[in-house]
């Protein structure tokens, strides 16, 4: 473990969040919608920090939540009504001595694979892969380093060891037998910023040799079986 997660908490100053009709409306877009979650549904959330998405899922009526995170200071800042659904521990601990029989329909990774190696990557998505259902997606969301918008937020975190593009997760998926089913932006601004930003995307791409896919300085990714 880096030596930087002793201080984690304080460099990142955890706080229980407070779940508000903005941050509601914002998942529905963001995740909801695009990874057709269902209230029935088996979620896991790994990294879930300090359970800001995990109280939008017991929001939205999801009552099969699980979530997990290496830190045990977060124990005390989850809010108070879905810490029962909570687990401080190693991912791979919590794979390594997980029932056979549960599997997830939707698995969630925010700002969480670029915090291990490739290789420690490959071998998450691959455990992972194991204990989802079916017809289940792992849901993740990333700095995107083809963006040069992307380079604040994955270098603004010493703890982040590696770095994704659309094209590099694409890559990763196949490596472990999985398919990348959509790469979309994540979003920041409001509607006037957001069309701004829309705006010069549209004249940079008009502009240079080889445009991007995403400007955005994150995005989001879904896998599936193929």
């Amino acid at each position: 473990m880096s030596v930087f997660y002793e201080s984690y908490g304080d460099a990142k100053g955890y706080e229980t969040p407070n779940l508000n009709a903005k941050h509601i409306a914002r998942f529905d877009k963001e995740v909801w919608e695009p990874s057709h979650v269902q209230k029935s549904m088996s979620c896991l959330e790994i990294g879930c920090g300090t359970g800001h998405f995990l109280n939008y899922l017991h929001h939205k009526g999801v009552e099969d939540i699980r979530a997990i995170d290496l830190d045990p200071k977060l124990t005390n800042i989850i809010p108070e009504q879905v810490r029962q659904y909570f687990q401080a521990i190693d991912v791979f601990k919590f794979l390594d001595n997980a029932p056979s029989d549960k599997l997830y329909d939707r698995i969630f990774l925010f700002d969480v694979l670029e915090h291990f190696s490739a290789e420690d990557g490959h071998k998450l998505l691959i455990a992972l892969r194991q204990i989802m259902a079916p017809h289940g997606e792992i849901v993740l969301k990333m700095p995107n380093a083809s963006s040069p918008w992307g380079l604040k937020y994955q270098f603004g975190d010493i703890t982040h060891i590696t770095s994704y593009t659309p094209d590099s997760i694409r890559q990763m998926a196949v490596s472990t037998g999985l398919v990348c089913r959509t790469c979309f932006p994540h979003v920041l601004g409001n509607r006037t910023r957001q069309k701004t930003d829309k705006l010069v995307q549209v004249i940079l791409n008009k502009l240079i040799a080889e445009p991007l896919e995403i400007w955005e300085g994150n995005f989001f990714a879904i896998l599936h079986r193929p």
